[in-house]
């Protein structure tokens, strides 16, 4: 485990855990500041940037998850049983450790989702679980990279790096305008898709707690967790945003 955190650790914002601490409060700074600051003024018109910056999440998420398969379908690794580091693939798992490390970074990147929300002055979708999620994802991928790069964690990037090809394809399609709604009534299919993946993990982390597996279950005790946090939270925005609306239409 030494070996894996030296060549991990000059790599950046892996170090310490200062620096994602600190890029955290920032986040709730704006979070708590920029609806304030934006109270008493016009939205901005963010179409131009939102059309870029949601298609190149596309590319990078669609980059992460080929990454992701190839490395793991190279490597032979097991989507029952993957241990972080094997001594005699070093090569490959620098690689897989390179896009795992291009995960966590995705998720600092992601945190710009919350600012244009402020700066088009969106505040109802400032909810709990879009800050939570967003919020929390940065400290369990920095653990992920600083301490089991590879292994086990590469199926979760591979599922998530999927899902948001998808998600980002739909916020991207929805910021060319009004005109695009009408081709996005697969909505609510995207609200279960992430559904689909939290189960997945869960179920994943739990069979390696109770199989016997060389990943530490301090890590897949805190993904069970997380994970059974996510599915409570999008099951109760899934109902509110589908079900719910429905029952009162």
């Amino acid at each position: 485990m030494t070996a894996l955190w030296l060549r991990t650790d000059p790599w950046l914002l892996v170090y310490s855990p200062v620096p994602v601490a600190l890029i955290f409060l920032a986040y709730l700074l704006v979070v708590w500041a920029g609806p304030r600051l934006m109270k008493h003024r016009e939205p901005f018109d963010l179409k131009v940037v939102l059309v870029l910056y949601n298609f190149a999440m596309v590319g990078l998420s669609a980059y992460m998850f080929h990454e992701f398969l190839v490395t793991s379908w190279l490597s032979n690794y097991s989507l029952l049983c993957q241990p972080p580091m094997q001594q005699t693939h070093i090569s490959t798992f620098l690689q897989m450790a390179n896009v795992c490390w291009w995960f966590f970074f995705s998720k600092v990147i992601e945190l710009a989702d919350t600012m244009f929300f402020i700066l088009r002055k969106k505040n109802n979708q400032l909810t709990f679980l879009h800050v939570y999620h967003h919020g929390t994802m940065i400290f369990n991928w920095w653990a992920g990279i600083k301490y089991v790069a590879g292994g086990q964690s590469f199926f979760i990037g591979l599922v998530n790096t999927l899902v948001h090809t998808v998600m980002y394809s739909y916020y991207g399609l929805a910021a060319l305008g009004p005109h695009m709604q009408k081709y996005l009534w697969w909505k609510r299919y995207l609200t279960s898709l992430q559904l689909l993946q939290f189960l997945l993990f869960l179920l994943h982390t739990g069979y390696n707690l109770f199989t016997e597996c060389d990943f530490p279950d301090s890590m897949n005790l805190v993904v069970f967790g997380y994970c059974v946090t996510l599915i409570v939270l999008f099951s109760n925005f899934y109902f509110q945003s589908y079900l719910h609306k429905r029952k009162q239409k």
